[in-house]
């Protein structure tokens, strides 16, 4: 297991990969993320969908959606939420603000891209007509709930989500095999969904879900638009984002390990060379 501070100096290395990458590779690795959290999306949603107390329903949907987390962290993309973790590098002086802002404005493209095709592709494919259509009524469902809340119970809801994926990725980089990488994020993304805190790519998915299944399905959904989706949902669940990722976890886990602790790094630094020169031999 790699202690805290090695996942911290890891991840400044990470946030260097990441902004020299290029902003095609950007793009089409935000594509793959945002299709693997829209994947979670249906999932969670079909596997809870016919279940009548409340309670179980959600925790089945929050046992199911880390899924998409998995495949993110696995397969090999880029995703918003846990590149805010960037401002590690930032904050360490080892990449430029700008670089940053460009990695989050291309990823968050991708993402919103590959989010909304798998919306499209589960409406037009009649994915909905599931128990006898009774799915298309949930899928519509989780989109309006989402635009009912107000710009900031909507914001915090971004916040705390973010806290819990940034350290759902924080502890996947603690583990060493793949096995402990998905037992590690598991839990922080299962406690988001169950906690109904908003994730802004989840939500680019179940907001462009619902209006397109309004609309193929003549389902009554007033007050759910693009418009109101983007404004009233996705922007607050954004800037939280945001905040609870680098604000609270990027910038305090940089405080607590990096800032101020040279000595501290280059000494273990220098154990991790030893560590592998040894292993060399």
């Amino acid at each position: 297991m790699h202690s805290p501070l090695e996942i911290a100096l890891h991840y400044v290395e990470i946030g260097i990969h990441k902004v020299r990458l290029s902003a095609f590779k950007l793009l089409l690795l935000g594509v793959f993320a945002g299709m693997f959290i829209g994947f979670a999306g249906i999932a969670s949603t079909t596997a809870s969908a016919m279940i009548e107390n409340p309670s179980v329903a959600r925790l089945v949907s929050a046992c199911v959606f880390p899924a998409g987390m998995a495949m993110v962290l696995v397969a090999g993309s880029e995703l918003f939420t846990g590149n805010n973790l960037i401002v590690i590098a930032v904050l360490e002086r080892k990449v430029k603000l700008h670089e940053m802002l460009k990695n989050w404005v291309f990823v968050f493209a991708g993402n919103f891209i590959g989010a909304s095709f798998t919306a499209v592709m589960v409406v037009y494919g009649h994915i909905p007509d599931l128990y006898e259509g009774r799915l298309a009524g949930k899928v519509v469902d989780a989109a309006l709930l989402r635009v009912e809340q107000s710009f900031p119970e909507a914001f915090v809801r971004g916040v705390l989500c973010n806290i819990l994926v940034c350290i759902a990725v924080w502890a996947a980089f603690a583990a060493k095999k793949v096995s402990g990488k998905l037992m590690m994020s598991f839990w922080p993304v299962m406690l988001f969904v169950l906690c109904g805190f908003e994730h802004s790519i989840a939500d680019i998915y179940f907001g462009m879900a619902g209006i397109l299944t309004a609309g193929e399905y003549g389902l009554a959904a007033e007050g759910l638009s693009l418009g109101s989706f983007l404004v009233r949902n996705l922007l607050p669940v954004t800037l939280g984002n945001i905040v609870g990722g680098a604000g609270i976890v990027g910038c305090g886990y940089w405080a607590v390990y990096l800032h101020h602790t040279p000595g501290f790094v280059m000494s273990v630094e220098k154990e991790q060379e030893d560590i592998d020169t040894a292993e060399e031999y």
